[in-house]
């Protein structure tokens, strides 16, 4: 147990954009939202899924939708205390605590936010580790567990709790609504018990998350390696490309940010060319033509001289980005989880090869 204020709020937002693979929404406003909460209503209780009953109901807390549509509407605030009374007036008690559902600048921030504003502590957990674009793609799914029941609330008041056979239809319906509403709102999805938390969570994403941003933001004060070593240090990171967004194409369809961005080669990778495609998060990486990463596998952009990540919808022209992956949480290399994420689900054309079996080589590999 320990608290999370401002300070640990800066890091843990820098870090879990870099978790983001791209994806997870503006770390930007997200901060803001949560820094917002914790000052007005003051810090929040971090608890390890080990200090929570087994018998608690535990809530994630996140926003679905279009990460670029919430820079434009925010969120209020009122959205957590109608999520909060929704879903234990189903259950018939009160929830204990929340917890992220994945890693991202706004879906990581938005659980801090609502645990400060309803007094309530948050569960250092989540179920991707990562920031996934579809709800069902979580750990709690290979676990058997339920998207719903699944509360959904606007900005304006709108509200609704979805029962549904699958978490398959819970995502197609709730999408549905979510364009209805304007491309994004706010949900509670998998409720579940401390028991079920304990065993399918993936543990300690917040603190991962902190370490993560506490190293980008000391990468340069290492004395003996420089700061892209300390970073992929610090990261356990692969070194895909460098170079320069050369051209970005994006869409937003369906709910979902779609798009590829062009790099061209600077520093030691001048005169070749690199792409990565992505669907709210980066999918496929891709260098002189040959694939070097995929998901499941964290493919992540960052600045060349900051370090500090690069979303799907902050890509510009002419910004010199550095490509990096990450080795995903074990258990999305089953089978299971192949089918559930892996690249041939989003219409990649290739099997699942892990990260490091792609770029052998080292954690330096260009």
């Amino acid at each position: 147990m320990r608290k999370l204020g401002v300070h640990e709020i800066e890091d843990i937002a820098l870090g879990a954009a870099l978790l983001g693979a791209g994806g997870g929404g503006d770390p930007y406003v997200g901060k803001l939202v949560a820094l917002g909460a914790v000052k007005e209503c003051g810090e929040v209780t971090l608890l390890s899924p080990d200090e929570v009953p087994d018998d608690a109901l535990i809530v994630p807390i996140a926003m679905m939708g279009a990460p670029t549509v919430l820079a434009e509407k925010g969120i209020g605030g009122k959205e957590y205390r109608t999520l909060f009374e929704m879903v234990s007036r189903f259950f018939g008690k009160d929830i204990y605590a929340f917890m992220p559902i994945e890693a991202g600048g706004v879906n990581s921030m938005l659980p801090i936010a609502a645990s400060a504003r309803l007094n309530l502590p948050l569960v250092d957990a989540d179920g991707m580790g990562r920031a996934f674009p579809e709800l069902q793609m979580v750990t709690f799914t290979m676990g058997g567990m339920s998207a719903s029941p699944m509360a959904l609330t606007d900005e304006k008041g709108n509200s609704v709790i979805f029962e549904t056979i699958t978490n398959k239809w819970t995502e197609e319906l709730a999408r549905a609504v979510t364009m209805s509403c304007g491309g994004a709102v706010s949900v509670s999805l998998y409720p579940m018990t401390g028991a079920q938390l304990k065993e399918y969570a993936v543990r300690d994403i917040v603190t991962r998350s902190q370490r993560l941003g506490e190293a980008i933001r000391t990468v340069k004060n290492s004395a003996d390696k420089s700061p892209e070593e300390h970073f992929l240090e610090a990261a356990e990171g692969y070194k895909l490309f460098k170079g320069k967004i050369a051209d970005v194409l994006r869409e937003t369809r369906a709910g979902f940010n779609f798009g590829k961005v062009i790099l061209e080669g600077i520093g030691e990778c001048k005169g070749k060319n690199a792409y990565v495609e992505f669907q709210n998060e980066n999918l496929v990486a891709s260098v002189e033509g040959v694939i070097v990463a995929t998901t499941p596998d964290l493919i992540c952009l960052v600045d060349t001289e900051t370090f500090v990540p690069v979303t799907t919808d902050a890509l510009k022209y002419g910004k010199r980005v550095l490509l990096v992956g990450l080795r995903c949480f074990e258990k999305w290399r089953s089978e299971e989880g192949i089918e559930l994420v892996g690249p041939r689900y989003f219409g990649c054309d290739t099997d699942y090869i892990p990260l490091e079996e792609r770029c052998k080589g080292g954690l330096y590999h260009v």
